[in-house]
Parts: C-alpha cells; structure tokens; sequence
C-alpha cells in the first residue's frame, strides 16, 4: 500500500464509539481498517510508509458546509485558513451570490456586490460562465493541478435572478420564472449539488415564496437541496425558519438551514423555540438539516444592512441614493427607527457594528472599531461615518456584528440535524476568526473544554452528517473503500488559533491533513500538493 496510519484513536463519523486500528491507503482510497484484536494472528498491513498516529485521533476530512471561498480557491493556492483546520471540502456558492450562472453584465454586478466577501477579483481570470465551466475551472486549478482543497458549489438563486429578472422589486413574469427554472436545472445537471438564496440580500431578497417554490421543484428533481439564509435572524426569525420549513415541504426539496442562529435581543434564549420547529417539522416527514459556526458574532457587509428598497437597481443605484440627501436621510430614518430588512427588521444599534475589512487601504484605520466608536471619536453621527464609509469604499467594508447569544449557540450545536460551517469571509484586515478557526474551535472548546458534545458526536457532525446531506456516497467516514480525505489530530491539544485580535493564526493540535490520500498538512505544515478538485452533485 500506499500509506498505513498505524495505531491511531479511530473517530469514524458514524457518532459511534472510537476504536483503535490500523487503517491503510492505496490509490487515493482507505483500502484497509484493521481494528485491534479484531484479527487475531493476522499479519498487519505494510506500506511504502508507515505514519505512527499514537496519541492521535483519526478521523474522515471535515467538511465546512458554509464558506465562502468562491475565489480564494483560485487564487491562493496555500489556502492553509482552511487545509490547516482539517477541512477537506467546502460547499460554496452561498447565500444566493456568486459567479456562476452569469453573463458579461451579471459578471460586473456581482462582482460589485460582493467585493466585501471575495475581493473585487482583478486577479482573476472570469473565462467562465455557467455552472459547469466554474467547477472544470476548479478541477483545473492552478497550471492543471488541482486547488487546496475540494469544493461543492450551490446555484446561487440572487445570480439566477440577475440574469432573468434584474434587480426590481416585483414578481417574476412567467417568462422569466421559466428562465430561472432552466439556469437552475442546467447547473444540477452541471454538477452543482443544490441552491442557495440570500433573502436578505438583493436582488435574491425580491423573490415571492411562489418563486422560490418552483425554483426549488427544479432542485428536487435533480436531488439537491436547497440552503437558504432566510429573511430574518432577528425580529421575525421563527416566522422565517417557518416559511423555509413550508415551502420545502410543498416543493419536495430537502432543506439546509445555513448559519441557523438566533440573533439580536429579541431572540435571547429562545434556541429552543427553534428546536422544537424543527423537531415537529421532522417528525411530520421533512427532510431538514442546518450548520452553525461556534462563535456568537456575525460577519457580513456594511451594505447588507440596508433597506431592501434602498438596494433596489443595483450597486450603482445604491450609490446614488447614498449620495442624495434626501434619500440617505430616509435610509438613516428606516436603519435605525424603524428596522431594515437588511438589519432583520431590528433597529441598527452602532455599537455592534465592528468594522472588519475595507477595499480601500485610505480607510485601514476605520478597521477594528465599532461605528460608535468611531462616531465618538471623530465628533459625527454613527450614520455619518457608515454613509461616508459606503461611498468612499464603494459598498466594500465587511462588518462582525456583535448580536449572538452564547446559549443559543450551544443549544442548536447539539441538535442530530446540526452540521458545522464556518462562514468564512477570507477579506479583510480584521477578518472573522471563525474563516480560521470553527473546526478546531468546535473540538477543542466545545469538545474538550465545555463537553458540549462528546468527540465522536462532533466529529459525525462535521464529516458523516454533511456528507449524508450531499450524498456523497463515498466520502464522511473511515470506512474501507472510501476516498481517503482524513484528519489527524490531538484530542488534548488541538485548539483554534484565531481570535478577534488575532484573526490569521494557524490552529494547533492538527498535524496531518490528507485529501485523496496526499498529504495537504504534514507535521503541521502546508506541503505543495494540490488535490483538490469539484465535487460534483451525485446523480440519482
């Protein structure tokens, strides 16, 4: 063989207990799982290398069902914010906006749009424009190699909109929901293992339920499933878990609840009220999952907490309302009296708006400080300085928002539908420590730490669950015959290294890394290989 990892604590991603064993590698693939004492007198597997794992966990690569690393892959072929974690494949295209399906002024658009997550791309080379030449771009990689680290995609339902509707705020004619219904079944068959929506993001957020249900139709027939961040986190945020609940259950599409958090004040404490949604949900036939990140704060865009009507047009419009006294005076008004959409219908407290990221390097010294502080410090309103902050960087600064609940987080991580996601924003000075840290934050904090779960329940929800719900047949466990995407790590030690001061450190604790049987980490380092590539949707 290939490889033998002998002596390691086996963590199989089925939830069930650990055992000892030796587990051997050939071809990319785990061809051997000889338990302790299971084989009395058998000979144990040899290979051209032999790795000594005692004192190490092994378990099945994790799998971040939340990133947003859509041109990170392409880009920085080291990618060690997410090999160096132990993560193995990613599922992007999130939150209704990416780069596939587009055309040249869908390209232009959403590249605007979402600078903040991914940069503005002028390192890169957009030769694609359907679903299908996005993932061939993948596999390719850098110079045919491959990329850092696999990769499923999501059809991004606020791209799909670009295309067919534009950026209004009205219904989709027939003619053009026929259209949507087409982009959506061309990337399935493409390879794109279901649809992502941001419904509080334009133009995504434009959508009827009417809408969304036929688009999801589409996604049932190819068997993928649908991942929306619904339309409120906060004030109206069971209302919006029901609404996803009902109009999967009436298309037939399978659910993933992405980021599922209860937010904001309002929401303190009532995980459970969520939970019990959920389980009634489940109990009646649906087929529901969701991921968290272990963190209490959020990360997205400045631009994001506007008013759905304020964004209605495009960046450019944006950017005219913002410049027009009037109109900005309105947007300020419904932002912090009334209660944007885009804030999830709660008014803008500026104290927990923390400014994260910046395009323009002029404006660095905006970063790492709340909008209120910022406020006091130069003598200006809080309004003043997010209105200026927009214009100057053209829509482009990230925000953390400081509105999570510590019990919250707790409670849903435990539920048997929960999976791990990082929401993972590469950009940025100040970037979310959660881009570098939730898998090892998961095992060592609330593993180890707080016993929230035990060490074979984590890692089920972060390799075996997943991979059930994108229905990989042959990757989320250590079993014989699947691919050999594996993590080894140390159960005392193992730990993220990123904090909010600190974003960029390395996790420790996780000294190999393997994807089709390569090592990606070895003795805690970043090797050169690149195995990497599209994981494309299973077919029925």
């Amino acid at each position: 063989m290939d490889l033998v990892i002998r002596d390691a604590e086996v963590v199989d991603g089925t939830g069930g207990p650990s055992y000892r064993a030796d587990v051997g590698i050939e071809g990319g693939r785990i061809t051997t799982v000889l338990k302790e004492g299971a084989a009395a007198g058998c000979l144990r597997p040899v290979a051209r290398r032999v790795l000594d794992a005692e004192g190490l966990a092994l378990s099945p690569g994790f799998i971040d069902m939340h990133a947003h690393s859509d041109l990170a892959l392409l880009r920085d072929p080291d990618h060690s914010a997410k090999a160096a974690q132990g993560v193995t494949l990613e599922v992007i295209g999130q939150d209704g906006l990416s780069y596939a399906p587009v055309d040249d002024r869908t390209l232009a658009e959403v590249r605007s749009t979402i600078t903040g997550w991914n940069g503005p791309g002028d390192d890169i080379d957009f030769g694609w424009r359907s679903v299908g030449e996005y993932l061939d771009r993948l596999d390719h990689g850098f110079d045919g190699e491959g990329i850092a680290v696999n990769a499923a995609y999501l059809i991004p339902q606020g791209t799909v909109r670009m295309l067919a509707v534009g950026w209004e705020d009205r219904p989709a004619t027939a003619r053009e929901l026929e259209r949507m219904r087409r982009l959506v079944a061309d990337g399935m068959r493409e390879g794109a293992v279901g649809m992502s929506s941001g419904l509080t993001y334009t133009p995504g957020m434009y959508a009827r339920d009417a809408e969304l249900t036929e688009l999801c139709r589409v996604v049932a027939e190819y068997g993928g499933y649908y991942c929306p961040h619904h339309r409120s986190y906060g004030a109206g945020a069971l209302a919006a878990y029901e609404e996803m609940v009902a109009l999967t259950r009436e298309a037939g599409c399978p659910l993933h609840l992405a980021h599922a958090t209860m937010n904001f004040g309002v929401n303190e404490g009532r995980a459970p009220e969520l939970l019990a949604l959920l389980d009634d949900a489940l109990a009646a036939g649906a087929d529901i999952s969701l991921d968290t990140y272990p963190y209490t704060p959020g990360c997205t865009t400045l631009v994001a907490m506007l008013p759905s009507w304020a964004s209605e047009g495009g960046p450019e419009a944006i950017l005219a309302r913002l410049k027009d006294e009037e109109t900005a005076e309105r947007v300020r008004h419904h932002m912090e009296v009334i209660g944007a959409d885009g804030c999830h219908g709660v008014p803008i407290e500026w104290d927990t708006i923390e400014i994260s990221g910046v395009t323009d390097p002029a404006l660095a010294s905006y970063v790492g400080s709340t909008v209120r502080q910022l406020a006091d410090r130069l003598g200006e309103s809080p309004w003043t300085i997010a209105r200026r902050l927009l214009l100057d960087d053209r829509l482009g600064p990230t925000i953390l928002q400081h509105v999570g609940h510590e019990e919250n987080v707790r409670a849903i991580m435990r539920h048997r539908v929960h999976t791990g996601g990082s929401d993972g924003i590469l950009r940025g000075d100040k970037p979310h420590p959660r881009a570098y840290g939730t898998f090892p934050q998961y095992l060592g904090k609330y593993v180890r730490e707080l016993g929230v779960l035990s060490l074979e329940e984590c890692v089920a929800h972060l390799t075996g669950r997943p991979a059930a719900r994108l229905r990989l047949p042959d990757r989320g466990l250590v079993r014989e015959g699947y691919r050999a995407d594996l993590v080894l790590f140390d159960p005392a030690t193992v730990a993220a290294g990123s904090t909010f001061e600190e974003p960029r450190r390395l996790p420790t604790g996780l000294p190999y890394v393997l994807i089709d049987g390569r090592f990606v980490i070895e003795d805690g380092r970043r090797t050169d290989v690149l195995a990497g590539r599209a994981v494309r949707r299973t077919p029925r």
